[in-house]
């Protein structure tokens, strides 16, 4: 299972956390902190698994964005690569060619696609398809809900 998933820039700024398992915010911090330390050190060609404390952190950059991971020490390492990329292809498919400010003003989006692609840390829909069927879905009932003359009838238009 996955513990968390963090996604943070070449910078070190964090972009995206979504956690699996319940921790207080000053742990969460300082996990934060020092994963995104000890990734940003390493040198580009060295391998994207770790062992750190009680389990394996997966990584991968993606242009200027580092997707890292949290498995359990019997967990697949390479299954977990290939979640990161799912989410990925997903994040390129629904924004054209994501890029880090898309995630930045779009974060709601990004973590929707994170929640319809793993369930508690656990890989929910394999199915490309199917999650995109579901984003459009939501996005068409987002549009339901914001009626078209709102901003205009309240003066903020």
């Amino acid at each position: 299972m996955m513990q968390f998933m963090l996604l943070f820039s070449r910078q070190g700024k964090l972009r995206l956390q979504k956690w699996y398992v319940a921790h207080p915010d000053k742990v969460k911090k300082k996990i934060t902190r020092e994963l995104i330390t000890t990734i940003l050190s390493r040198k580009p060609k060295m391998c994207s698994f770790l062992e750190w404390k009680d389990c394996k952190i997966v990584y991968k950059r993606y242009a200027s964005l580092y997707f890292c991971c949290a498995i359990e020490q019997n967990d697949n390492e390479l299954l977990t690569l290939e979640i990161i990329h799912r989410y990925v292809e997903l994040l390129d498919k629904y924004f054209g060619s994501v890029c880090e400010l898309d995630i930045i003003f779009n974060f709601e989006k990004a973590y929707f696609i994170l929640d319809e692609l793993l369930v508690g840390g656990e890989i929910q829909e394999t199915s490309k398809k199917n999650v995109l069927k579901a984003i459009a879905a939501q996005d068409v009932l987002q549009e339901d809900e914001t009626p078209q003359g709102f901003f205009e009838d309240h003066g903020l238009g």
